[in-house]
């Protein structure tokens, strides 16, 4: 299974940093994701998660490092992090952090704790700075 690398961009758009490591089971989304077709964008990045957790069988760090993100985005995670409840359900190891600086950590909160309803996923915040 091949890894995705993806280098962020900013212009008209903003293209998150994308890093999903098959060997190592660690996956990040970085940056800011406001994007002109965000279904281009993300879907490629959910059919490899849906392959790896049907054939890697191993632990799953996602990390989560976005600064600003559209609502369209926020429905493509949510489609994420089901994939991952799912491999978690079926005994599949995952770890779930969401980075945030500190000043942002009300809003983060918010978020999450949305995501954590709709999913029954445990999402771990972490501050930076």
């Amino acid at each position: 299974m091949e890894n995705i690398k993806i280098t962020g961009s900013r212009g008209v758009f903003f293209i998150p940093s994308v890093d999903f490591n098959a060997e190592t089971g660690v996956c990040e989304i970085s940056g800011e994701s406001y994007l002109e077709d965000t279904f281009q964008f993300y879907e490629p990045l959910i059919n490899w998660l849906k392959k790896f957790t049907a054939e890697a069988k191993k632990p799953i760090l996602f990390n989560i490092k976005l600064t600003y993100y559209n609502t369209s985005t926020s429905k493509y995670l949510l489609d994420m992090f089901d994939i991952l409840k799912i491999y978690e359900d079926n005994n599949g190891k995952v770890a779930l952090n969401w980075y945030c600086e500190a000043e942002e950590l009300k809003f983060v909160e918010e978020d999450v704790e949305d995501y954590m309803i709709q999913t029954g996923l445990n999402i771990n915040i972490i501050t930076t700075n």
